[in-house]
C-alpha cells in the first residue's frame, strides 16, 4: 500500500477553491493500491470527520492561506516523513524542501500552481518569497507538475526542467433548470453575460466593467468578492447604479451558482494569471460561448477555439459585431472540456505518477 500525503489545500470537503476541488475529485478515483491522507485546516470545519473518500484526514491549528500558508505547508511536510509520497499542491512552503528533502527518502510531487510570484496583489518581499520557493520546488521535486502548457513550457525556459501537464477537471459543473431562482433574478430570464471570479486586478474586472458601462442593452452579472480589498470596493461603488450590471457576492452554494452559469449566454473570462483557471474549464464544460483575455494560458486551455480580448472595445466589438459565432464557440467549447477536462481523465494522470 503506497501512502501519499497531500499537502498545501485548505482540505475536504472541498470548501474553498480550485486544489480543493482537485483533492476531492482525485480520491474519487483512488487505486486499490493507494491510501490518502489530506491535511485540513482545522477553523474551516466545524464538523471534523477522521476519514472522507476512504482518505485519512488531519486538522492543523494553521490557515492553508494567507501568511499561515508557509507554516501550514512545513508542518504538514514534517508529519509526512513516513509517506511514500508528498503530493505538495502550491508552492508556499517549498522554501523548506532543501531541508525536508534531506530527512525525506520517498518521491516528492509539486504541483508549482499558477506562478504566483508574478500576481499584482503581492508586495516585493512577498514575490521575492514566492519566487525562491518557485526555484526550490522545481530543483527538489521529483516531479513538477504544471497545469497549462503555458506553465510547462516556462518551466522548461526557466530551469530547463521537464514538468508533466496535468490541468484541472471541469465536468462536475452541471446544467441546473430551476425556475424559482427567477424570484431571487428575475433580470436573469434575459439574456446575459456571466463572470464568475476573485475580483482581482489581473483578472480585469475594471476591463470588462467598463465595457458593459458603454453597453446597456447588453447585461453582466458578475459574482465575486467584492469586499476583500479596495479594488473590489472602488470598483463596486463605480458600477453598481449601472442598470445592466448586477454585482453579486460570492456564492458558495453549488446548485445556485451552477444554475446562474448554466443559463448565461456568454462567459466573459478575464484572467491574465496563472495556469488553467477551474472556472474556465467548467464554463466549457458547461458549453457556454466564452469570450478570454487574451493571453497564451487561456489560448492553451481553450485551444485557440473562443475569441479573445485585450481592452473594453474589444469586448464592445465583439458582442456588436460577432454573436453569430457564439453557437459554434459552445459546441467547441462543450467538446475540448468533455475532451481534455474530465475528472476521470485527470485523475488518472495523476494516478500514473504513483506507479
Amino acid at each position: 500500500m503506497k501512502k501519499i500525503n497531500i499537502i498545501g489545500t485548505v482540505g475536504v470537503p472541498a470548501c474553498y477553491g480550485g486544489f480543493e476541488s482537485l483533492v476531492e475529485n482525485i480520491l474519487d478515483y483512488t487505486p486499490i493500491d493507494v491510501e490518502y491522507t489530506v491535511f485540513c485546516t482545522s477553523q474551516k470545519y466545524e464538523n471534523k470527520l477522521e476519514t472522507y473518500k476512504g482518505a485519512k484526514l488531519i486538522y492543523l491549528d494553521l490557515n492553508a492561506n494567507g501568511k499561515d500558508s508557509i507554516m501550514y505547508d512545513y508542518k504538514s511536510m514534517k508529519m509526512s516523513l513516513d509517506a511514500d509520497i508528498m503530493l505538495i499542491l502550491g508552492v508556499s512552503g517549498c522554501i523548506f524542501l532543501p531541508f525536508i528533502r534531506k530527512k525525506f527518502k520517498g518521491k516528492i510531487v509539486t504541483n508549482i500552481d499558477g506562478l504566483e510570484w508574478k500576481r499584482d496583489k503581492w508586495n516585493p518581499l512577498a514575490k521575492w518569497l514566492l519566487h525562491t520557493s518557485e526555484k526550490l520546488a522545481v530543483k527538489y521535486s521529483d516531479v513538477v507538475i504544471g497545469d497549462n502548457k503555458g506553465i510547462t513550457d516556462y518551466v522548461k525556459e526557466a530551469y530547463g526542467k521537464d514538468a508533466v501537464l496535468i490541468a484541472y477537471g471541469g465536468d462536475h459543473a452541471t446544467k441546473i433548470t430551476d425556475d424559482s431562482l427567477y424570484e431571487k433574478y428575475p433580470y436573469m430570464k434575459d439574456p446575459y453575460s456571466v463572470t464568475v471570479c476573485r475580483i482581482e486586478p489581473e483578472n480585469n474586472i475594471h476591463i470588462i466593467l467598463e465595457a458593459f458601462s458603454k453597453m446597456p442593452d447588453n447585461q453582466l452579472v458578475m459574482v465575486g468578492n467584492w469586499k476583500n480589498s479596495e479594488y473590489g470596493v472602488s470598483l463596486k461603488q463605480q458600477y453598481s447604479n449601472y442598470d445592466n450590471i448586477h454585482l453579486l457576492g460570492p456564492i458558495y452554494e453549488s446548485h445556485e451558482i451552477n444554475w446562474i452559469r448554466s443559463n448565461a449566454s456568454l462567459y466573459v473570462h478575464g484572467h491574465s494569471a496563472g495556469g488553467t483557471n477551474p472556472s474556465l474549464v467548467e464554463a466549457m464544460n458547461l458549453g457556454l460561448p466564452i469570450i478570454a483575455f487574451d493571453c497564451v494560458y487561456n489560448r492553451a486551455t481553450t485551444h485557440e477555439s473562443c475569441l479573445y480580448w485585450k481592452q473594453n472595445d474589444d469586448i464592445v466589438n465583439i458582442l456588436n459585431s460577432k454573436k453569430d459565432s457564439f453557437k459554434s464557440i459552445s459546441r467547441d467549447m462543450k467538446e475540448i472540456g468533455l475532451k481534455e477536462y474530465s475528472w476521470k481523465k485527470i485523475a488518472e494522470e495523476y494516478n500514473n505518477l504513483w506507479r
